[in-house]
């Protein structure tokens, strides 16, 4: 059929090369030929609108009858503060509802610079209290011995003798020495060492006096005109001197150490007489620490022949166990002997790991391997008897003369 294909759809009828339809151009933008809107096809979904249904640019409103800027609503219209609607958790408050920058307070009324407390009239630092050392984290560190622990070792000290003072007299002299005297004794007086020390020496051909070499005990030299060296070194026989110092921590038991920083030697620039320290505590232990220049007694105060009882406060890291207190008792072997302490008790009924501890033993940092062969720590360790002396009266690093009483009863030895 004519106007038909095979498969029936209709032909679109061929335009001839004449024919005045190829002529005549449409005009897309002429708005009479434009559909009407009413009269528009509905369009299905994806099908898109051919090029001359659109409306043509001039048919749309013109920008001068849109609104005039005047006609909006002005800022000073908007809903005042207080009339605003409270705004619930959560919800932002809207750009315009924020407080005008000048109803803010001004500047000026806040408080004048100079009406702030001046730099003069802060607390001046001498009347602050002292500070206590920072523990963790910035609190203030806990002391090792507490009021109860202070008792308990008092009350052990107490059943042991002491030097008593009994001396309200001036302040003490050292003892002035006489014109002549034997050659051991100036050596001891000198401070170089004890008096049967001094006899090895002299026999040895060691001391010389005015320039000869004495080698027969008992030669007896003057004080003040007499030559007397040991080794090439001029002696002095210097008046005895014998004082207590409450050592404090950080300190090195120590009359010259050019590797430590600080020795105990730097607490003693007030005393006029050159002294030594008997017998030594570590760097870390506190308390009871002896000086004096008389080489004889520094030694029977030191020598184990001598049985000296000291008396220790400790504080360690944990209770100590029953089992461990009864191999104290016993004794325990160390790296060079057996130890064995001679008396041990608990200082705080509440706190088994503050303990005090009596030894007469005098080797090197006894105390602390005793504990720490047994695993413990010690935390504090503070001397509070030597030999008859104790710390009373004296705070950390102060140190005093001991009166002539207390001397008399260390040359005596009446306390072990």
């Amino acid at each position: 059929m004519d106007g038909f294909s095979k498969d029936g759809r209709k032909l679109r009828p061929r335009k001839t090369a004449g024919s005045a339809q190829r002529s005549e151009k449409v005009d897309f933008h002429s708005s009479s030929e434009s559909r009407p809107y009413g009269e528009r096809k509905p369009r299905q979904f994806g099908e898109s609108r051919p090029y001359g249904e659109h409306k043509p640019y001039g048919d749309r409103k013109p920008y001068g009858e849109h609104k005039p800027y005047g006609e909006h609503k002005s800022f000073g219209e908007h809903k005042s503060f207080g009339d605003r609607k409270p705004r619930q958790y959560g919800e932002s408050r809207p750009y315009g509802e924020h407080k005008p920058f000048g109803e803010h307070k001004p500047y000026g009324e806040h408080k004048p610079y100079g009406e702030h407390k001046s730099f003069g009239e802060h607390k001046p630092y001498g009347d602050r209290p002292a500070r206590k050392p920072a523990g963790k984290k910035g609190f203030p560190a806990k002391p090792h011995f507490t009021k109860s622990s202070e008792e308990g070792i008092s009350r052990m000290i107490s059943r042991r003798p002491q030097v008593s003072r009994d001396y309200d007299g001036p302040a003490y002299e050292p003892e002035t020495i006489s014109n002549e005297i034997r050659l051991n004794r100036f050596i001891a007086n000198s401070g170089v060492c004890s008096r049967r020390e001094a006899d090895t020496f002299i026999q040895a051909g060691c001391v010389t006096v005015n320039g000869e070499v004495v080698t027969e005990l008992g030669t007896k030299v003057n004080v003040f005109e007499d030559d007397v060296r040991f080794n090439g070194q001029r002696l002095k026989g210097e008046s005895k001197v014998y004082l207590v110092m409450n050592k404090p921590k950080g300190f090195v038991t120590s009359a010259s150490d050019p590797h430590a920083e600080k020795t105990v030697m730097d607490l003693l620039k007030n005393c006029p007489t050159r002294v030594y320290p008997v017998g030594r505590l570590d760097k870390a232990t506190t308390g009871v620490l002896m000086f004096t220049n008389d080489g004889e007694i520094a030694e029977r105060l030191t020598h184990p022949s001598y049985d000296k009882k000291k008396i220790y406060q400790v504080a360690l890291d944990r209770n100590l166990t029953q089992e461990d207190y009864d191999k104290i008792r016993e004794g325990i072997t160390l790296g060079d002997g057996f130890i064995s302490a001679d008396e041990l008790e608990f200082v705080d009924e509440n706190d088994h790991s503050k303990l005090g501890i009596e030894i007469h033993s005098g080797k090197n940092r006894i105390v602390r391997r005793i504990f720490e062969s047994l695993g413990y720590t010690v935390k504090a360790l503070d001397r509070v008897y030597f030999a008859g002396l104790t710390k009373k009266g004296l705070k950390k690093g102060e140190w005093r003369y001991l009166s002539e009483n207390e001397v008399n009863m260390l040359k005596m030895g009446a306390y072990v």
